[in-house]
């Protein structure tokens, strides 16, 4: 596969994004999120920020943006997993359609029985049924902060809370915190919820860390583990979370295809964990998922070569980006994710709208970090627009400047 923006694809995924918005089922990722976490200064925060920064353009006007606020994938499906929905468009008018054996084919991929999958429209749909399956009777939900808020959402909407962990002054989640955290709450804590890589800061927790974790908690607290960013990582300290799965402990291992796999806006996503944990979140599961979703993914799980290019095209970006973001005197959060962040030096509420009149979509604001813009990694051209627009911002000099000049 080529590495590109193929008009043909783009025709195609619009043509899905449209039958999608027919049926009034809209993403369930930071668009809805990012307005809902918990309060704290977020509702209200959706217009202007990240949020809706494309969703309501009409098509014309959306193509002409740099994409940098989602991460997701620039390229598109690769031809075969394309291919594969196409395919799949004969089945759209119908229900007990062949799907392509998508959960034996998970269940393969990891070594898992079917019994130890349960499937959604994309992993917030999973993070959901989790939230809704866990945090009954008045339980709490251990997280760092700031990471990503749809468990958190889930907690604010059933009107649950939730217990936040600040990161380490290094940007790492600090384990030894949110184990004693769990500790102190142990009655009333439903699960520990960990992003890793954390989402919005690119940053892992080790396997050395995740031992300590799984081991330091009690034996019977459910630990769901966001690998959404899992693909992306070169780090020798990470490992995925599936061989505790395996093992049979409680962990449960969330896994999306709407990142390196570019199907965020088909929607699927899916949970790895021991099937009483399994049985209790598909009570809250709606398993609306479609054809194109599930034969897309049977498709995707066969395709390693597109997967390696796009990660090696992802990450040599990053790295271009980010030395040139240093080289103007910026810091920027060491990342294993196709995102990152930089510290602009002033609150970047102002900033993001600076980018959007360029028609630059940057991430939102992930309080307490609010000096922090997280930027996805686009294709080259969208990264050559991102640091064009960047130079003519220069977001804190500006503001330092002024501040010189007044004095």
């Amino acid at each position: 596969m080529r590495i590109q923006d193929a008009v043909s694809r783009r025709t195609f995924m619009g043509a899905v994004s449209a039958a999608l918005g027919f049926l009034g089922l809209e993403p369930q990722g930071e668009l809805l999120s990012s307005s809902l976490l918990q309060g704290r200064g977020q509702r209200g925060q959706r217009a202007g920020q990240a949020g809706d920064q494309g969703g309501r353009r009409n098509a014309e006007d959306y193509d002409t943006l740099a994409k940098l606020a989602n991460n997701e994938n620039p390229y598109g499906p690769s031809e075969s997993v394309t291919k594969a929905m196409t395919d799949a468009f004969k089945y759209a008018n119908r229900y007990g359609y062949p799907d392509g054996g998508v959960n034996q084919a998970i269940a393969q991929h990891h070594n898992l029985k079917s019994e130890n999958i349960l499937t959604g429209a994309g992993s917030g749909e999973i993070l959901n049924a989790a939230g809704q399956a866990f945090l009954k009777d008045h339980k709490l939900v251990v997280g760092a902060e700031p990471t990503y808020g749809s468990v958190f959402s889930v907690a604010s909407g059933i009107k649950k809370d939730a217990i936040r962990v600040p990161l380490l002054p290094d940007y790492r989640l600090d384990i030894p915190g949110i184990i004693k955290a769990t500790h102190t709450h142990y009655r009333d804590v439903g699960f520990v919820y960990i992003c890793n890589p954390n989402n919005p800061t690119g940053v892992i927790v080790t396997k050395q860390e995740i031992q300590q974790l799984l081991d330091g908690i009690p034996g019977d607290v459910p630990v769901l583990i966001d690998e959404a960013y899992h693909h992306y990582v070169n780090d020798p300290n990470y490992a995925t979370s599936v061989p505790y799965v395996i093992e049979g402990r409680p962990v449960i291992v969330a896994r999306t295809f709407s990142k390196i796999a570019a199907l965020a806006g088909v929607r699927f996503g899916y949970a790895l964990a021991p099937r009483e944990l399994i049985e209790q979140m598909r009570t809250y599961s709606t398993g609306s998922t479609s054809a194109l979703a599930k034969w897309a993914v049977v498709a995707s799980l066969k395709d390693g070569e597109n997967e390696a290019k796009v990660k090696s095209v992802t990450l040599a970006l990053r790295e271009k980006t980010t030395a040139q973001l240093k080289e103007l005197g910026y810091d920027v959060i060491p990342s294993q994710a196709n995102f990152f962040m930089v510290h602009v030096k002033t609150d970047i509420t102002p900033v993001i709208e600076e980018f959007r009149k360029r028609k630059v979509l940057v991430g939102r604001k992930f309080p307490p970090m609010d000096e922090y813009l997280r930027v996805s990694v686009g294709n080259e051209s969208e990264m050559d627009r991102f640091i064009a627009a960047f130079k003519e911002i220069s977001p804190g000099k500006q503001q330092a400047q002024a501040a010189k000049t007044s004095a």
